[in-house]
């Protein structure tokens, strides 16, 4: 059995602009800034990001951009802004940036529990 040390990271998102911030947690959490790294073992850190609500957005992303789901029936494509997941979670921007950073197998779930958001 491998031994794995978890290491907390804390993030200050003050002024930063979301992506730049979700590359940084999205490695951390995967555990490529660690010479052990393997891809198939869940060997990454505990991530702590702090001040969620004063982050920065480039461009027109705040007003432009939308996320979308599909509720699985015809014509069933429901569309949200990001100005209004933002308004109301602002925590929720981040964490949807870090979800689709990570990698799409069974080990997500477990990497995007030991991510701590505060807005």
């Amino acid at each position: 059995m491998i031994n794995i040390k978890r290491e907390t990271h804390t993030i200050d998102a003050t002024g930063q602009a979301v992506g730049r911030i979700a590359t940084k947690t999205a490695m951390l959490l995967r555990g490529k800034n660690k010479p052990t790294f393997v891809p198939h073992i869940d060997a990454g850190d505990i991530v702590v990001i702090e001040n969620a609500s004063k982050v920065k957005f480039t461009g027109n992303k705040l007003v432009q951009k939308d996320y979308y789901h599909h509720t699985n029936y015809p014509g069933g494509l429901k569309r949200t802004p990001m100005k209004k997941v933002f308004d109301t979670k602002p925590d929720d921007v981040i964490r949807r940036a870090v979800y689709g950073m990570l990698p799409k197998n069974s080990l997500r779930g477990e990497m995007m529990k030991r991510l701590t958001i505060h807005a």
